[in-house]
């Protein structure tokens, strides 16, 4: 996995629970994909405001995490969110986890997602809209595809 530049326009705290941490002191690596997860739905409940969650789905098709450093209980912790590629009927997210406070990176996470529509049970097309919205917020050309 390539670095990332660390350039994020949405960034989010999360919330580290008792049950996230395991026999050794730190937040178990399985429970970074459930932060990835908390992240990558914020960002499109901020960016593509015209998502209707009960007709389509997005989907991992393929995900890639690097683990860097231990996450502790007393850690306060966020996470970055980009979208650096749209194709017809899927993108690419890049994502990290770091410290609030210090900005180490702890994580980070390659994502290729695909778009579903969950009425006719088959992928589909990715919106204009969205397109146009992501571009807008990331302040990319459209050069995404």
């Amino acid at each position: 996995m390539s670095d990332f530049n660390r350039v994020f326009h949405h960034i989010i705290p999360l919330q580290i629970r008792f049950n996230d941490i395991d026999k050794f002191g730190h937040v178990n690596n399985t429970v970074y994909f459930q932060f990835y997860d908390t992240a990558k739905t914020d960002y499109f409940a901020s960016v593509c405001k015209d998502v209707d969650w009960e007709s389509t789905a997005i989907v991992v098709a393929k995900i890639e995490a690097e683990f860097i450093a231990q996450i502790e209980a007393n850690n306060r912790i966020a996470a970055g969110t980009r979208v650096t590629r749209i194709g017809n009927k899927s993108f690419t997210l890049e994502q990290e986890v770091f410290d609030a406070d210090t900005k180490e990176l702890k994580s980070r996470c390659l994502s290729v997602m695909v778009l579903y529509d969950l009425k006719r049970r088959q992928t589909m097309a990715f919106p204009d809209s969205w397109r146009k919205a992501i571009i807008e917020y990331e302040g990319l050309a459209d050069n995404l595809r």
